[in-house]
């Protein structure tokens, strides 16, 4: 073979390697568009999420400070209405901001429906509460019984609304007496505790059809324990998200295990009226919520829920109810106190309407815009539940971009919305007009952006009945007295945390009005 032969030979073999190592390279050079393309679809979907740097074994624990929605708000300034924080081994998304929280819980309702499974919601209500309780076909039956028995107790013009009113009028009158009792002699005193034994009476007697006197020691020991409730299932609960801590003596340690106990003592409380009301049940008498969630759940056609549902349903409301009321009472007491110019715009609206022969009414709802647009001013202002109870998702979720995997605990910050300064004029500022229109008449649309109650298919099912309560309780106490201040005290929002926030103490003197005739006011 020649020379010549021999690079005729090779040359083959040459343009076959030549014609591989092409296609080697167009190959990789396909994937690594394909890649990119990938990276860039996936920028658009999961995005990765944003959060500050967590510390080992704590995680961004010592960062969130004594007000936790406040430095959400700040940390959302920096990474965006979406982010990522770590406490302990967990890591939680927060939600910020209106269109996302909105995004989440009312477009992607079921996904963010679910709840942690923290140790202390396992012992709320005996293990069945529907606050705390798991996303599940049983959990959606005990929404649907609870939620058509507090839509009977707080729609207008029912038997059941004449029932609260009575209460209602019947509590207000004593809490006026308890009142101008301890403003006698021009005293001052702090009115949150009277005002959370007033709305837990309300509760009872809906409940129960039984209140309890302002002095009853058994009574009043329950209710000053209470706090502990909400010190321990708010956002950011060290007992649940830091479980070591209850391996050696500690503040943490002990909180829960007071948590327990209340638990307890509040299920037991609960349970000895329930029995009372089962030996006396009359299927054509309804005396109370307790008789109406016997008849659904005991009796009912379809008995999917056992009778322990009694118990941990009227728990539920029980415990919320007396927190978030009280806590809105006692801020409003604050507001007419700092602000007696427009207490005085208040009572001129009730006396105009109402009149001095009778008591103001649910009915007259619709005839007070200005009591409606102060009591919403009241609920955004001081955002009482600046943080929804913790969520967490039911399945794989993406939200403004970012991907969230199923089982992530969400807490959702209410007050970022309340003081939005995109959506508020002034969100600081204590303004009531701002819920008027230009006819002086309650705008709507703009009530519907205060978050208070959360939102889809978590949203607290008492919010009518709460709604109405502090309409009652506000215009019924601005109709027979009026509110003033300690000249020698400051008044700030300043306030104490927990899953409701409250004003700090402060001192009130409640003195009663002397209305003049009617001829005079409607003159």
């Amino acid at each position: 073979m020649t020379p010549m032969d021999d690079i005729e030979a090779v040359r083959p073999w040459e343009d076959w390697k030549s014609s591989i190592h092409t296609a080697v390279i167009f190959f990789f050079v396909f994937l690594i568009c394909l890649e990119v393309c990938l990276w860039i679809r996936g920028c658009g979907q999961k995005k990765s999420l944003p959060g500050p740097f967590p510390w080992p074994l704590v995680g961004n624990a010592m960062q969130l400070g004594q007000m936790p929605h406040l430095t959400f708000c700040k940390m959302a300034q920096i990474y965006g209405n979406v982010f990522k924080i770590k406490l302990g081994t967990h890591d939680i998304i927060v939600l910020n901001g209106e269109s996302t929280i909105r995004q989440a819980l009312v477009k992607h309702s079921a996904e963010f429906a679910g709840r942690p499974n923290f140790s202390s919601f396992k012992v709320v209500s005996g293990g069945k509460s529907m606050a705390f309780g798991a996303y599940s076909d049983l959990w959606k039956t005990h929404k649907k019984i609870a939620h058509s028995t507090l839509r009977a107790f707080s729609t207008v013009n029912t038997q059941s609304t004449k029932l609260l009113e009575e209460h209602v009028a019947a509590e207000v009158e004593d809490l006026i007496q308890v009142f101008l009792h301890l403003s006698s002699g021009g005293e001052y005193f702090n009115p949150f505790y009277e005002c959370h034994v007033a709305i837990a009476n309300i509760i009872c007697a809906l409940c129960f059809g039984k209140r309890y006197s302002h002095d009853d020691q058994e009574f009043k020991a329950l209710l000053g324990r209470h706090d502990k409730f909400g010190q321990t299932v708010g956002a950011g609960s060290l007992v649940d998200l830091l479980p070591w801590l209850q391996s050696f003596p500690n503040p943490v340690r002990s909180l829960h295990q007071s948590f327990k106990d209340l638990n307890i003592e509040f299920f037991n409380f609960v349970k000895d009226k329930v029995s009372q009301h089962r030996k006396t049940y009359n299927p054509e008498i309804t005396r109370d919520m307790s008789d109406a969630f016997i008849g659904l759940i005991d009796y009912g056609e379809e008995k999917v829920l056992s009778t322990e549902y009694v118990e941990s349903t009227l728990m539920d409301l029980f415990g919320a109810g007396q927190d978030t009321n009280s806590a809105a009472l006692t801020w409003m007491i604050l507001l007419l106190i700092k602000y007696p110019h427009i207490q005085k715009k208040l009572q001129e609206e009730i006396d105009r309407v109402v009149g001095q022969g009778r008591m103001p009414t649910a009915e007259d709802r619709a005839k007070l815009p200005y009591v409606q647009a102060f009591i919403y001013e009241s609920l955004r202002l001081s955002s009482f539940v600046p943080m929804t109870i913790p969520h967490s998702t039911t399945s794989d979720v993406i939200i403004d971009g970012f991907y969230i995997p199923r089982n992530t605990i969400v807490f959702v910050n209410q007050w970022s919305v309340n003081h939005d300064v995109n959506k508020w004029t002034n969100p600081d500022q204590f303004q009531p007009e701002r819920f008027l229109n230009e006819n002086g008449q309650l705008d709507k649309d703009l009530i519907h952006g205060v978050m208070i109650f959360s939102l889809g298919t978590r949203r607290c099912i008492g919010d009518q009945l709460s709604m109405l309560q502090l309409f009652l309780f506000t215009c019924i106490l601005l109709h027979r007295c009026s509110f003033h201040s300690d000249p020698k005290e400051e008044l700030t929002m300043n306030s104490t945390n927990g899953l409701t926030i409250k004003p700090l103490p402060f001192g009130v003197s409640v003195r009663a009005r002397r209305l003049r005739r009617n001829q005079e006011i409607l003159g």
